[in-house]
Formats: C-alpha cells, sequence, structure tokens
C-alpha cells in the first residue's frame, strides 16, 4: 500500500475484503484505515488525497492481514461501540453485539415505569465481561449504582478500565465470583448475558465468534441453560422486592427461561423483547412486591 493516497488506500483495501467474501467490505475498510492513520470519518474525507506514509502503510498492511484471516474488526481495534459507548475489549471478553441491546432496553423500560418509588436504583450485571450491559445502564440512569460480576479477573480489569475511561467508577464496582455467589444486599435490577450456546453448536458457530470469543461466555452446556439454571435462583434471592430480572436468551430459549424464572418465585409480567431480527432476545422476570 506503498505510494498510495489515504483513499485508494481504502477503495484498495475494500476490494480485497471483498475478494473474500466479507459482507461489511466497505464499512471494514473505512474503520481499518482510520485506525492505522488516527483518523476519524471526517479525517478520512479531508485527508483523502494526501499520500499514505511508510510507517501508516505497514499498519494497514498488518490490520488488512489480520482481517482477511478471520479476525473481526473489534478484535483488531480493541474496540466496540455498544448503546453509544467506546468499550475497550481483551481476550476475556464478548464482543458486544447489537442483539444484546434488547437487554439493556427492557431494563431501561422497566425501570423508567418504577423511578418514581426508588429513583436510586442497585443494578448488579451477572458475568459482566467488558461491563457493556452494566455502563449502558450506568448512562441512562444517573442515580443509580451497579456492580458487575465475572469469573474471570480479566475481563473484571477490562470492565473497570472501561469504567474509568467513560467516567462511570464513581458508581460501579467489579466483583470476581461465579455469577452472583459473592453479591449481597437487595438489588432492584439485575441483568446478564449469560453462555447460552448449546456446547454441541460451538463447532457451527461463525469463525468470528468461535475462533475469537472466549468459550466460556459461549458454551452453555448441553442445552444451553446451564447458566441460567445457576444464575436464575441467585437473581430472585437477591432482588428486593418488586425488583427485576432481565437475562439475554438465544433462539428458541425464552420459554425455558420463563419456566426457570416461574420456579424461582419470578413472575413473568411482559413479553420476551425481540432483537432486530425478531427473535425473542430479552426475558424479564420480577420478584412479588410486599
Amino acid at each position: 500500500m506503498i505510494g498510495q493516497t489515504v483513499e485508494t488506500a481504502r477503495r484498495a483495501l475494500a476490494a480485497k475484503l471483498r475478494t473474500q467474501a466479507i459482507e461489511s467490505a466497505e464499512l471494514d475498510a473505512r474503520l481499518l484505515v482510520g485506525a492505522a492513520l488516527g483518523l476519524d470519518l471526517t479525517g478520512l474525507i479531508g485527508a483523502a488525497a494526501r499520500p499514505v506514509t511508510p510507517d501508516e502503510s505497514q499498519r494497514l498492511e498488518n490490520f488488512a492481514q489480520r482481517r482477511l484471516a478471520g479476525e473481526p474488526v473489534a478484535r483488531i481495534l480493541g474496540l466496540k461501540e455498544f448503546w453509544g459507548l467506546s468499550l475497550q475489549l481483551s481476550p476475556a471478553t464478548l464482543v458486544p453485539r447489537p442483539d444484546t441491546e434488547a437487554v439493556v432496553e427492557l431494563a431501561l423500560e422497566i425501570w423508567r415505569e418504577e423511578q418514581h418509588r426508588k429513583p436510586r436504583s442497585r443494578v448488579a450485571d451477572i458475568g459482566t465481561g467488558s461491563g457493556a450491559i452494566l455502563l449502558a445502564l450506568l448512562s441512562e440512569m444517573p442515580e443509580a449504582e451497579g456492580v458487575g460480576t465475572d469469573i474471570s479477573l480479566a475481563a473484571l480489569k477490562t470492565a473497570s478500565s472501561n469504567a474509568a475511561r467513560l467516567g462511570f467508577a464513581p458508581r460501579a464496582i467489579f466483583v470476581a465470583c461465579n455469577y452472583a455467589a459473592a453479591l449481597s444486599g437487595a438489588f432492584d435490577l439485575i441483568v446478564s448475558n449469560p453462555p447460552y450456546i448449546p456446547s454441541s453448536e460451538i463447532a457451527g458457530l461463525a469463525s468470528e465468534v468461535r475462533d475469537y470469543d472466549p468459550l466460556g461466555a459461549l458454551d452453555g452446556g448441553a442445552d444451553g441453560l446451564d447458566a441460567y439454571r445457576a444464575l436464575i435462583p441467585q437473581a430472585a434471592a437477591l432482588l428486593a422486592p418488586g425488583g427485576t430480572l432481565v437475562v439475554e436468551a438465544g433462539y428458541g430459549q425464552s420459554g425455558h427461561i420463563q419456566g426457570l424464572m416461574a420456579a424461582a418465585g419470578l413472575t413473568a409480567e411482559r413479553p420476551p423483547k425481540a432483537d432486530l431480527a425478531g427473535i425473542p432476545r430479552a426475558v424479564a422476570g420480577r420478584k412479588t412486591p410486599r
């Protein structure tokens, strides 16, 4: 890519990515060129005709080879936007996906209905990973305080870094434990995106997921429901009266999850919230008020 302008380098990279049937070739090329050159979209437009320096060309070639080998752009950049927040990633964290925003949307709908009752809500995010769900909620709930748990210390380090960088550190703490085992007290809202892929389906996942997301954050056991069997009873015990648990569900799992919630004493007062593909993605259960 030496001797090219910014614009010709972007076009050349997009063409290379298209040869590998990468559907997001244009977007990926723009993001990778911008990262290699330290330019946002406006900067790319303004610098379109300037030559790419040898150092920039080397960085861009490295990015290109990694993307052509199947590595997701978010992994290459170490960043992913979720709910308008730019989140750092690490090998110990999932790449946050748009589907998970359904969990945030449903949790906020419930909180806004209850806000008059208790504006200073206490929130827990079980299996927080990068902190995506917790930090998204705190960005919309200015009086709330949150706790994120994860079994991975590396993931917690990433989540804590994101909280500090985004200005939420005074309202967010992170605890190492299996699901909610180390938590105590009463929570008004508990959220989770647990591992829910059946073990037998892991090998058939897209390589960008299978080869780069941590296995422990994907594998939900034989039927994909192992994590729910563990976390739902824990969450039910921790919820304040009237509090709500909201979890992400895999395809075809929402009914089973509602059954597990009912067995733990939680009531489904509203239907699951669908993602953009129409799949029931966010499931809520409420603890009976006193």
